[in-house]
């Protein structure tokens, strides 16, 4: 069988058992109600569910109508196949089918699992895998608060896929540990606040031998933390900051 895949993030696509059917749906909302029905596809949605989230901020003059015509076009699109019920719809997918999110969220729980296991090799590959993913925005041409939510929650993916894959560059180093400078410090940049990114940085800096550049790293975050939360780093920013200073303990 001709492999199913369907692209949400950056240029969407679908192709449903090897047909690209993307050029088949009724215009932007046929796309909009596709997508809500493929990220939703574990469970049975409601008609009304369905018509708040495809006219979130204005309803047609009769929703009901609006959206029947709506779902026949994309059953039609979908060669009245897959797209399941009346009242409540379910979309079922051929088995194995790719959805661009779920591969994200699979694989940045992938990365971190063998991150706890150090096996960097895997935390490389999978880190990656759901970076390409997260970096490119979710239903490009679209606004809902639904897509406002899993927004959100790709960014997390990216931050944690990040993350992760400054360790797994950090864990091979070699030729690795540019690809883990790099990361961090776009770790930083997404997330001011967030005290791993510079933790990793500082890290990362140490294993190429620029401790002064590390140093500088950690009084950035001291100074960012007093100014904007009045608090300081954290112990383990502390531990890294004093072996980079050759002493003991916090500082």
């Amino acid at each position: 069988m001709a492999a199913t895949r369907i692209q949400l993030c950056g240029r969407f696509t679908v192709s449903l058992e090897g047909e690209s059917i993307e050029g088949l749906l009724p215009g932007r909302q046929g796309r909009l109600l596709l997508a809500y029905l493929v990220l939703n596809r574990d469970r049975p949605i409601t008609r009304g569910e369905l018509t708040d989230a495809i006219w979130s901020r204005e309803l047609p003059r009769d929703p009901a109508d609006a959206l029947a015509a709506l779902l026949s076009k994309v059953r039609t699109a979908l060669g009245n196949r897959y797209l399941e019920g009346r009242g409540e719809l379910t979309l079922g997918l051929p088995v194995g089918a790719d959805v661009d999110v779920e591969r994200a969220l699979a694989a940045v729980h992938q990365a971190e699992s063998a991150c706890s296991r150090a096996d960097w090799p895997r935390a490389w590959s999978k880190a990656l895998a759901a970076q390409l993913v997260a970096r490119r925005t979710l239903l490009v041409d679209h606004e809902a608060p639904w897509i406002d939510e899993r927004r959100r929650e790709l960014d997390r993916v990216l931050l944690s896929s990040l993350e992760c894959y400054t360790r797994a560059c950090l864990g091979l180093g070699g030729t690795e540990l540019a690809g883990a400078e790099r990361a961090a410090r776009q770790l930083v940049q997404a997330a001011p606040l967030r005290e791993n990114g510079y933790l990793l940085l500082m890290e990362t800096l140490e294993a190429q031998g620029n401790v002064a550049e590390a140093l500088v790293v950690y009084e950035t975050l001291r100074q960012r933390l007093r100014e904007e939360l009045g608090t300081s780093p954290a112990e383990p920013v502390k531990a890294v900051h004093a072996r980079l200073l050759g002493t003991r303990g916090p500082t």
